[in-house]
């Protein structure tokens, strides 16, 4: 019975051992291209979360969420909006005042947002386990994700087009 606690205790180490040097390796090669200026195109930004939505659509349709799931799922969406409205304030957004092109870079803080999201959703899984403190299975864990993601890609990017907007506004106007 010692051995199988053993075991079970180690492969849980290795399992957020090897999350850990995934999210190292991503951020490593993040840290990178975070210097790389990148034109932003405002009529672009709906693309990816029309594209998220749509598929986290389909899955909410052909497996949708039970019972109190549900909450979680709306909360989870509330909480990704407004996680997502604050990593789009971490982008740095600017404009060549000659032509008013817009150019992004992502910040430093705004990585380190997302590895601070998954750092809390790890230590979130430990303490909660496989779900079952809170009656809820994978499929609901997973459902919860996909609304937090919808929530998080969504308002990142109506944040950065509105302060694109304002700031193409002021630039228009001088």
């Amino acid at each position: 019975m010692g051995d199988a606690m053993q075991a079970h205790e180690a492969q849980g180490w290795i399992s957020y051992a090897i999350t850990a040097v995934i999210i190292g390796i991503v951020f490593a090669v993040r840290w990178r291209r975070m210097s790389v200026v990148k034109p932003l195109r405002l009529e672009r930004l709906w693309v990816f979360p029309a594209l998220y939505a749509a598929v986290a659509l389909y899955m909410f349709v052909m497996y949708p969420p039970h019972g109190l799931a549900w909450l979680f799922c709306a909360l989870a969406l509330v909480m990704g909006a407004v996680l997502g409205w604050q990593r789009g304030k971490l982008m740095r957004i600017t404009i060549d005042p000659d032509s008013h092109a817009l150019n992004m870079t992502s910040s430093p803080a705004a990585v380190l947002f997302i590895v601070a999201i998954v750092a809390v959703r790890t230590g979130a899984r430990a303490v909660i386990g496989d779900g079952h403190a809170l009656h809820l299975d994978a499929f609901a864990i997973t459902d919860m994700l996909v609304a937090l993601a919808l929530g998080l890609f969504t308002t990142q990017r109506i944040e950065m087009y509105l302060r694109a907007k304002r700031m193409l506004e002021t630039a228009r106007v001088r």
